[in-house]
């Protein structure tokens, strides 16, 4: 008894080290790209304008990919499903480094796009599997990895700038990086085939909508941290120049860190406060950071909005992979489809907003997306 107890420990942990191999393996991936993208606009002779239209094909591919991992994950499982598209997105990272013109990348980033979100849905769906072999929450500190991925991605893209080291041998490497993992992890992946067996067409439920209205508030908040908090504290916050990437630091590290804390909260307090709770602090966060434009009044707001956002995500996911009505991989792409549609619309509403009245009016527009994650919440079963 005390053997099968420990072999089952054991390819427990196994199953969880290799899941989180894969969340920091898709993280790293993307922050590889994000951290050249400068140095590829460059290379290729790209102006802003250009620019702006080129990177467009990664969020087109990522939405052309949700209907069909929903699809193809009934088929052949979630474990497959990841082993494939992570081996597709680390090779495509190689070609964004080779691309010789604008069509070329555009054409690169759609397929990067496509795969990013089939990893995201695979890799979450291992993620529930994994979390329902535990008595506690798990999910939020898989996401913790991947953040922590994204710091190490920069600070890699970091060095290889500085030494001089083109976009194609850095993603090559990292792209090897990854394809060793993926043989590494992959007998420790859960073999779920004929778990999706549910229907493969079906209308959400009124409960995963609500979910993947609550993921798209929260992400409309993200998407905004993600590309305006520089220019926020560029033109609104005016600190001296070496600290205009502050307030987005003070973002990305406060959501890193709250994600491997936030299990605990979940497990202690229930998965309908967190959320709850979570959505006051991206509000509150982004109103101090309009009410009082000052760095470290902004910063400490940023922190907030960081801190807020961390667990909203991984939370809904969780919840979402436990639908009674819907295979999990199913249930997570059609959360991802009203969620990321928010992360993708964000910019060009505070765009408009800012356009029209001020960027800092555009924040309390986005401040009342927090308090909406809160209001849907508390009316949510969860």
């Amino acid at each position: 008894m005390d053997t099968a107890i420990t072999i089952d420990t054991k390819s427990r942990l196994a199953l969880r080290i290799a899941v989180g191999a894969m969340f920091f393996m898709a993280g790293l991936c993307f922050a590889s790209w994000a951290s050249r993208i400068a140095s590829i606009q460059q290379n290729l002779g790209l102006s802003f304008a250009a620019l702006g239209g080129v990177l467009s094909a990664l969020p087109v591919g990522l939405m052309c990919s949700l209907p069909f991992s929903g699809w193809i994950i009934t088929k052949i499982g979630s474990r497959r499903l990841l082993i494939s598209a992570l081996a597709v997105y680390g090779i495509t990272l190689i070609s964004l480094g080779l691309a010789q013109n604008s069509i070329q990348l555009i054409g690169c980033l759609w397929l990067f796009g496509f795969s990013s979100n089939a990893v995201n849905i695979s890799v979450n769906t291992q993620a529930v599997a994994t979390e329902q072999l535990y008595d506690k929450p798990i999910m939020a500190s898989f996401h913790g990895l991947w953040s922590l991925a994204g710091f190490t991605g920069a600070g890699i893209g970091t060095f290889m700038i500085a030494e001089g080291i083109d976009p194609f041998h850095h993603f090559a490497i990292i792209s090897v990086t990854i394809i060793i993992s993926i043989v590494i992890a992959a007998r420790s992946l859960k073999n779920d085939k004929t778990a999706d067996s549910g229907p493969i067409f079906v209308m959400p439920d009124s409960s995963l909508i609500k979910l993947g209205i609550i993921a798209f508030c929260s992400m409309i908040c993200e998407g905004a941290m993600f590309d305006w908090s520089t220019i926020y504290f560029r033109d609104i916050v005016h600190p001296n120049k070496a600290w205009i990437g502050a307030g987005y630091a003070c973002f990305m590290g406060a959501m890193a860190g709250a994600r491997f804390i936030a299990d605990w909260f979940a497990g202690r307090f229930g998965l309908k406060r967190i959320l709850q709770v979570s959505g006051i602090l991206t509000a509150i966060g982004l109103l101090i950071a309009v009410a009082f434009p000052y760095l470290l009044s902004a910063m400490g707001g940023f922190m907030l909005v960081g801190i807020g956002v961390s667990s909203v995500v991984p939370m809904v996911f969780s919840a979402a992979g436990k639908s009674k009505t819907m295979a999990p991989g199913v249930a997570l792409a059609a959360v991802s489809t009203i969620g990321f549609s928010g992360f993708l619309i964000a910019p060009s509403i505070i765009g408009f907003i800012a356009a029209l009245a001020t960027l800092r009016a555009s924040f309390i527009l986005i401040a009342c997306m927090g308090i909406c994650v809160t209001v849907i919440s508390s009316k949510t079963k969860l």
